[in-house]
């Protein structure tokens, strides 16, 4: 139910202007399919009087990116949860409760979504057959295609719409209220002027750390909003941890999967289009590595540090290495699914078990007979294909820009096995809560949306708090935003966010070098030390500086975790390289990066100690997977009376 004219049940005055407040028991901020998923859950659980919070109901990850075949990551028919648990943690550097809670709550979550008429495919038994994807050891994948978690949210928000639960669409949460060392509410900017929602429950749900890089498959419409909680008193998480991989400009799609595995060209033109080459030859010189390689980036799409060279052999990884060494120098990078790769030509005609065993046995069993990659993709995966059609790229004609884009972040907010932080009434869910390790299986990340926000819900409805109504001392420390002397434009906010994106893009994405990161850190600080001075009376203004502020504390964060664990003696590891080569000098040098051991069994914290971009950085010992009393009777006495919120 979307609300845009409810009278506010009373108002906050200043010498600025009112700010009305609206009142609550809940409130959950964020419009994709965590955020939607905990409101259903609370209302399933008796809380009713919530509101779900959104700067734009459209704007969303879950809305907006994909990738060939979308996956979903859940708890098999014949699985065993404490397998799942492990597989989840097989990267290191997760803690045990964590993953045996996301693999227990995993069926809850997917039944829901199957019921609510998500198209999951089931055979005609009824049965979720499921497939093995990356970091997976019992195939407990599954999709709908390209648009899962489209689909995932689409239809979670027409339940919620059923319900009438409250929606405030066009309001960016810029604060979390904190009131007597609990959540008290949040802080928003419209283009009316701020507003409160006052709320002893609060649910973050906004998503990972979208507009800290530049180069980023992120959507365009999602920017950051981790800094926020922190803000508010709770810790960044495993921050060192995301995932970078090959994705189309525009529009922001992984080419991950099929768009891959029928092993297009790769060109690289100057600026503006023409002197068209091949390039991967020139970073791995063997055909076989290379066919082999681009292959494999269709189930191994992260970058990974272990995948770039090995046993005298180029790897898939290498490719994201030549990509962008390319584009170092200058130089657009395409797929071209028009014609086939020279490697693939003997006597000028497709010979497809050039490509290796693997690839050979896969598209022939695939049933592509098809002599370019168009052909090919046609006859695997139709509706990769009309996924950019709808976009306005006609793969049978166009080639596809690309470049090394970071895409999902392991790490987040810290938060229990409840998903509260160390700010008691402040949970946070979906990717923004930092669940995950160096390393995750895919779609966990879907999976995630829906444990979260059942475990938030069950807790917050465990509970008995009201409202606590806000003063306007509560909120005039946020108030103070943008009322300094210095003016600034639009254009001067959004170049500032530039500059540091390009900035972190980098020295702190998939290749990380300590000097770097250790400079830009002192330049994100001393922006930030002299925020408030920064001044606007455009609603407009001043919702981006906010922005700003919470990209610049989220970059500060990051950045501090990098140079804690470098500087702690941290390898290469997960879908980051250290070093201080370039990505073509690594190639060059066929080398296999030693990797990390030392910090598996530790998660890396980062507390922000004030708002000038200071993090105090350590590590801690991974929780292992907790072995529980799952005697029934104990167990249904423990669910009776409520002590199983209180262990």
């Amino acid at each position: 139910m979307d609300i845009r004219n409810k009278t506010p049940d009373y108002t906050l005055e200043f010498d600025t202007g009112s700010v009305p407040v609206r009142e609550y028991d809940a409130v959950v901020v964020g419009s994709g399919a965590a955020g939607f998923g905990c409101a259903l859950s609370l209302y399933a659980c008796g809380v009713t009087n919530i509101a779900i919070v959104t700067e734009g109901r459209n704007m969303g990850t879950s809305r907006n990116t994909g990738s060939d075949k979308q996956t979903y990551y859940k708890l098999s028919e014949t699985d065993d949860l404490y397998s799942m648990a492990r597989d989840m943690m097989s990267g290191g550097s997760m803690h045990g409760d964590l993953a045996l809670v996301e693999a227990s709550s995993s069926t809850r979550g997917f039944h829901r979504l199957t019921a609510l008429g998500v198209p999951f495919p089931h055979n005609e038994y009824g049965r979720y057959v499921g497939y093995r994807t990356d970091h997976d050891t019992a195939g407990r994948a599954t999709s709908c295609g390209p648009l899962t978690s489209k689909y995932m949210t689409e239809y979670l928000e027409r339940d919620a719409t059923v319900k009438n639960i409250p929606f405030y669409d066009g309001r960016r949460a810029v604060s979390i209220i904190v009131k007597n060392g609990r959540a008290a509410g949040i802080l928003t900017v419209s283009d009316s002027g701020p507003e409160a929602f006052c709320a002893p429950s609060v649910v973050w749900a906004t998503g990972g750390p979208s507009a800290v890089y530049m180069s980023t498959v992120y959507p365009e419409s999602q920017t950051c909003a981790l800094g926020t909680p922190m803000l508010a008193g709770a810790r960044g998480i495993n921050l060192t941890e995301s995932q970078y991989g090959l994705a189309s400009v525009s529009p922001r799609w992984n080419v991950s999967g099929s768009y891959q595995q029928v092993i297009p060209r790769y060109v690289s033109t100057d600026e503006n289009g023409d002197d068209e080459r091949e390039f991967l030859a020139d970073y791995i010189s063997e055909p076989s590595d290379l066919l082999a390689a681009v292959f494999k980036k269709g189930y191994e799409w992260p970058f990974s540090a272990s995948k770039i060279y090995a046993d005298g052999h180029y790897l898939s990884s290498a490719v994201d290495m030549a990509v962008f060494s390319e584009t170092l120098r200058g130089r657009r990078v395409f797929l071209d699914f028009t014609r086939e790769p020279s490697q693939l030509l003997d006597c000028g005609r497709t010979n497809l078990s050039l490509a290796g065993g693997e690839a050979f046995d896969y598209l022939r069993k695939c049933g592509c007979k098809g002599n370019t990659p168009i052909e090919r993709l046609s006859e695997m995966n139709e509706p990769a294909i009309e996924l950019y059609a709808s976009r306005g790229v006609d793969l049978y004609r166009e080639k596809l820009e690309i470049a090394v884009c970071a895409q999902h972040c392991n790490g987040g907010i810290e938060v229990d096995k409840w998903y509260e932080t160390r700010t008691p009434g402040l949970f946070v869910i979906g990717e923004a809560a930092g669940v995950f390790g160096v390393q995750r299986p895919g779609g966990s990340a879907l999976n995630s949306t829906q444990v979260g926000g059942i475990r938030a819900a069950e807790m917050i409805s465990s509970r008995n708090v009201s409202p606590v109504r806000l003063l306007p001392s509560d909120i005039a420390p946020q108030m103070r935003v943008g009322r300094g002397e210095r003016r600034v434009s639009l254009a001067d906010v959004m170049s500032r966010r530039a500059h540091f994106a390009s900035m972190m893009t980098g020295c702190c994405s998939f290749l990380r070098k300590r000097d770097e990161i250790a400079a830009m850190l002192g330049e994100v600080k001393a922006e930030l030390s002299s925020f408030n001075e920064y001044g606007t009376a455009d609603m407009r203004v001043l919702r981006e500086l906010c922005i700003n502020r919470d990209i610049f504390i989220t970059q500060a964060a990051m950045l501090s975790s990098a140079l804690c664990y470098i500087d702690d003696g941290g390898a290469s590891r997960g879908s980051y390289l250290i070093t201080d080569k370039t990505a073509a000098d690594v190639l060059a040098s066929r080398t296999t990066p030693s990797g990390d051991t030392a910090h598996r069994e530790s998660v890396l914290t980062a507390s922000l100690t004030d708002e000038n971009g200071d993090f105090e950085c350590g590590f801690e010992p991974v929780r292992p997977i907790p072995t529980t009393d799952d005697w029934f009777e104990n167990v249904y006495r423990d669910y009776r009376t409520g002590n199983i919120y209180k262990k």
